[in-house]
């Protein structure tokens, strides 16, 4: 058997990025996908994409009522929630804190963070019904900072608490709650973000540098990760931060 067969994952941010990896992931473990993304005309290719089983809404994670709605119509057509993905997220800007605008804050903060606040209020019932689960995209510089990006850090390094407070809060009602750590990922977001560093032409270098292993990888590795946490293989699994990040974290080394 599968190892999603038969669950309902809504998927946050699902229509590109680590997103779409992840969603073409639990659609081949069997699961049926909810694709929650801004993008009205991205959320369509991704649902075609995926099959006519499968649903896309445009949203806007950032907003409650976006966000209930999204949830009334997951329920309208599947009738539960299995596992709630919070994998939205914006990186821009790339800058120190003492840079950052009020607008660039609050876009952070409301995409990366206030995001997991709606999706847990208005998908908590029926994750208890389903004893389902929580998996939240954070990243590994929430652990360990990353230069001329204070704001983003503070997203994830908030989210990464979050994951450990909801896991205490929720495993009386046999909900699991876990986070993968990605280091460097090639998705949209990263390629912007590498556009705005002073040298650009040196990231790619530096991205597969960074890590351990030698490279930096596509969606699918961080997905492989995902359909894991939420299988029930990982059953045992919750209030973890798990690197997904070629050993980015181990330490100092001479680069190659």
């Amino acid at each position: 058997m599968k190892l999603l067969s038969g669950k309902v994952i809504f998927l946050t941010g699902g229509s590109a990025g680590i997103g779409l990896a992840c969603a073409k992931a639990y659609a081949e473990a069997g699961a049926k996908v909810v694709i929650v993304a801004l993008d009205a005309d991205q959320v369509k290719e991704a649902a075609t994409q995926l099959g006519t089983a499968h649903l896309g809404i445009a949203c806007d994670v950032s907003k409650a009522a976006d966000v209930a709605h999204a949830m009334a119509l997951t329920m309208e057509k599947y009738g539960k929630i299995d596992a709630i993905h919070n994998n939205a997220g914006v990186a821009s800007p790339s800058k120190p804190l003492h840079e950052t605008s009020d607008e660039e804050w609050d876009q952070l903060t409301d995409v990366n963070i206030k995001s997991v606040l709606y999706t847990t209020r208005y998908g908590f019932e029926a994750l208890k019904q389903s004893e389902g689960c929580i998996l939240n995209t954070s990243s590994l510089v929430g652990e360990i900072g990353q230069e001329n990006h204070a704001a983003y850090t503070a997203t994830k390094g908030a989210m990464n608490a979050l994951t450990k407070s909801m896991a205490l809060d929720y495993a009386m009602h046999k909900i699991r709650v876990n986070a993968v750590l990605p280091a460097g990922v090639w998705t949209p977001m990263l390629r912007k973000w590498s556009k705005e560093q002073p040298d650009p032409a040196s990231i790619e270098k530096y991205l597969d540098d960074i890590h351990v292993l030698g490279y930096c990888p596509e969606g699918e590795v961080i997905a492989d990760a995902c359909v894991f946490l939420l299988s029930e293989k990982a059953r045992f699994i919750t209030g973890t931060l798990l690197p997904v990040s070629g050993g980015a974290e181990l330490g100092y080394r001479s680069l190659r």
